[in-house]
């Protein structure tokens, strides 16, 4: 009987929680690629995106670090290199909004969730005065990296309205 005040993360809870993000298809494949994505929460699958917005940021800066040596101009080899800078810094505001999160810390978690997106579009808007065109799979990780930040942002929303 008191099983039935637990909540599991069965595909209604998923696309409940991820129905009110601008590309809720990213958010439901990032959380069910989880193997616990069936036996979590709300807070749950916020902290599952966080995961897969982390780990998006350890590729981005991977590909940057690549990226930046393969390059020949110096102005642009120094853009590349910060913008791996960035996304290792957005990689420990994640970790700390998963600690927050943990917490309840609402607040704070959207706000390191917002401070490592922002970290994305400074390398994006630097590459581009640059009239640097990355690459696509590079600019792929990108938008998906902003749609799950998105996505997080707004399911913790609602956590601070309940």
């Amino acid at each position: 009987m008191g099983h039935r005040n637990l909540v599991s993360a069965d595909d209604t809870l998923i696309k409940t929680q991820c129905h009110n993000a601008k590309v809720p298809k990213a958010c439901i494949q990032c959380v069910k690629s989880d193997s616990h994505s069936q036996s979590t929460d709300k807070v749950g699958i916020a902290a599952i995106v966080i995961t897969c917005i982390s780990n998006k940021a350890v590729t981005l800066e991977s590909n940057m670090t690549v990226l930046a040596s393969s390059v020949h101009d110096k102005k642009l080899k120094l853009v590349l290199q910060d913008c791996q800078k960035e996304f290792s810094d957005a990689k420990t505001n994640l970790t700390t909004a998963m600690d927050r999160l943990k917490n309840k810390d609402y607040d704070q978690t959207n706000y390191l969730v917002n401070h490592a997106l922002q970290k994305e579009f400074y390398c994006k808007n630097n590459v581009g005065d640059l009239q640097y065109t990355l690459p696509t799979t590079v600019l792929n990780d990108m938008t998906l990296y902003e749609e799950l930040s998105e996505a997080a942002m707004r399911i913790i929303d609602r956590f601070l309205w309940v």
